[in-house]
């Protein structure tokens, strides 16, 4: 059963989990100022983002299993490598779902993170066909986990504001940015099978400055979120030092050199995530 549960750890990436869950968690803290704090709040939206990333990515997995089977890439991976069977990612895809629509009672007696539970998983599964039929799929999977700190705002709050917005745009444009590098890797695999992405659309060059622009307005939007909330000076000092990773990631990649993608997308984009979130904690906690 232990090695069962590491297998689908690993199937699920279970450590890309802090791309979303710092700003789900950002978000909280933010719409917690003010407000008594709800441990119950707290554990629903860990167990929410848990469960829901956990359906989401073992879908993928079972949806895109004969694709990773053909891409050299991703042949390796769990399910076309016979290391855990479709029977079993299909039951752990079902369980998943719904212990995530289970976990949004723990907000009651606010009944919006039900309500809106199962048109929320519908969206994330949905991402696992973009590919087959929109370039624009890097959106559709930043949409995603956009997702996170607006409803960790609506879980807490019951309705939206500017800052959870802002806060939303800073992830769609961050992970739009960084997954079109990522495409990259596959612009070749990507074309021969007549998958839709920016890379194999229109280069690797045009992509990587497509991907620039959209890191662009994540600086953009992080300083208009530190101006909105009325954040402090760590934040801000947190925005100018995510400016320059972002500069960095992006002096790592190059159109002839793409060897440097996963140092580019895993161990810098995690720096942002997390020390977003710690920052935007002692800030508010300063304050």
């Amino acid at each position: 059963m232990l090695a069962r549960l590491r297998l689908l750890l690993e199937l699920i990436r279970f450590s890309h989990t802090i791309f979303a869950l710092p700003f789900a968690l950002l978000s909280a803290v933010l719409a917690w100022r003010g407000q008594t704090v709800r441990w119950q709040e707290l554990v629903g939206i860990l167990l929410c983002m848990l469960f829901a990333r956990s359906a989401a990515m073992a879908f993928n997995r079972l949806v895109d299993r004969e694709i990773d089977a053909e891409n050299p890439r991703t042949a390796g991976r769990h399910i076309p490598a016979g290391l855990i069977s479709v029977r079993a990612v299909t039951i752990f895809t079902l369980l998943t779902s719904l212990a995530f629509i289970a976990s949004t009672l723990l907000f009651l007696p606010n009944r919006w993170p039900l309500y809106l539970s199962v048109p929320v998983l519908l969206f994330l599964l949905g991402y696992s066909y973009a590919k087959r039929f929109t370039i624009w799929c890097h959106y559709w999977l930043s949409t995603a986990l956009m997702l996170s700190p607006l409803a960790a705002w609506i879980a807490i709050r019951g309705s939206l504001s500017l800052e959870p917005i802002l806060l939303g745009a800073v992830v769609f444009f961050w992970v739009g940015g960084f997954d079109i590098i990522y495409a990259c890797q596959d612009v070749h695999f990507d074309q021969d099978k007549r998958l839709s992405s920016i890379p194999s659309r229109w280069g690797i060059k045009k992509a990587l400055r497509f991907a620039m622009f959209s890191h662009f307005m994540t600086i953009v939007c992080l300083f208009s979120l530190w101006y909105v909330a009325a954040l402090g000076i760590p934040f801000l000092i947190a925005v100018l030092a995510v400016a320059g990773l972002l500069i960095y990631e992006h002096l790592l990649v190059n159109p002839d050199d793409l060897g440097r993608v996963n140092l580019a997308f895993f161990h810098v984009n995690a720096v942002i995530s997390i020390g977003l979130f710690f920052v935007g904690l002692i800030d508010v906690w300063l304050a």
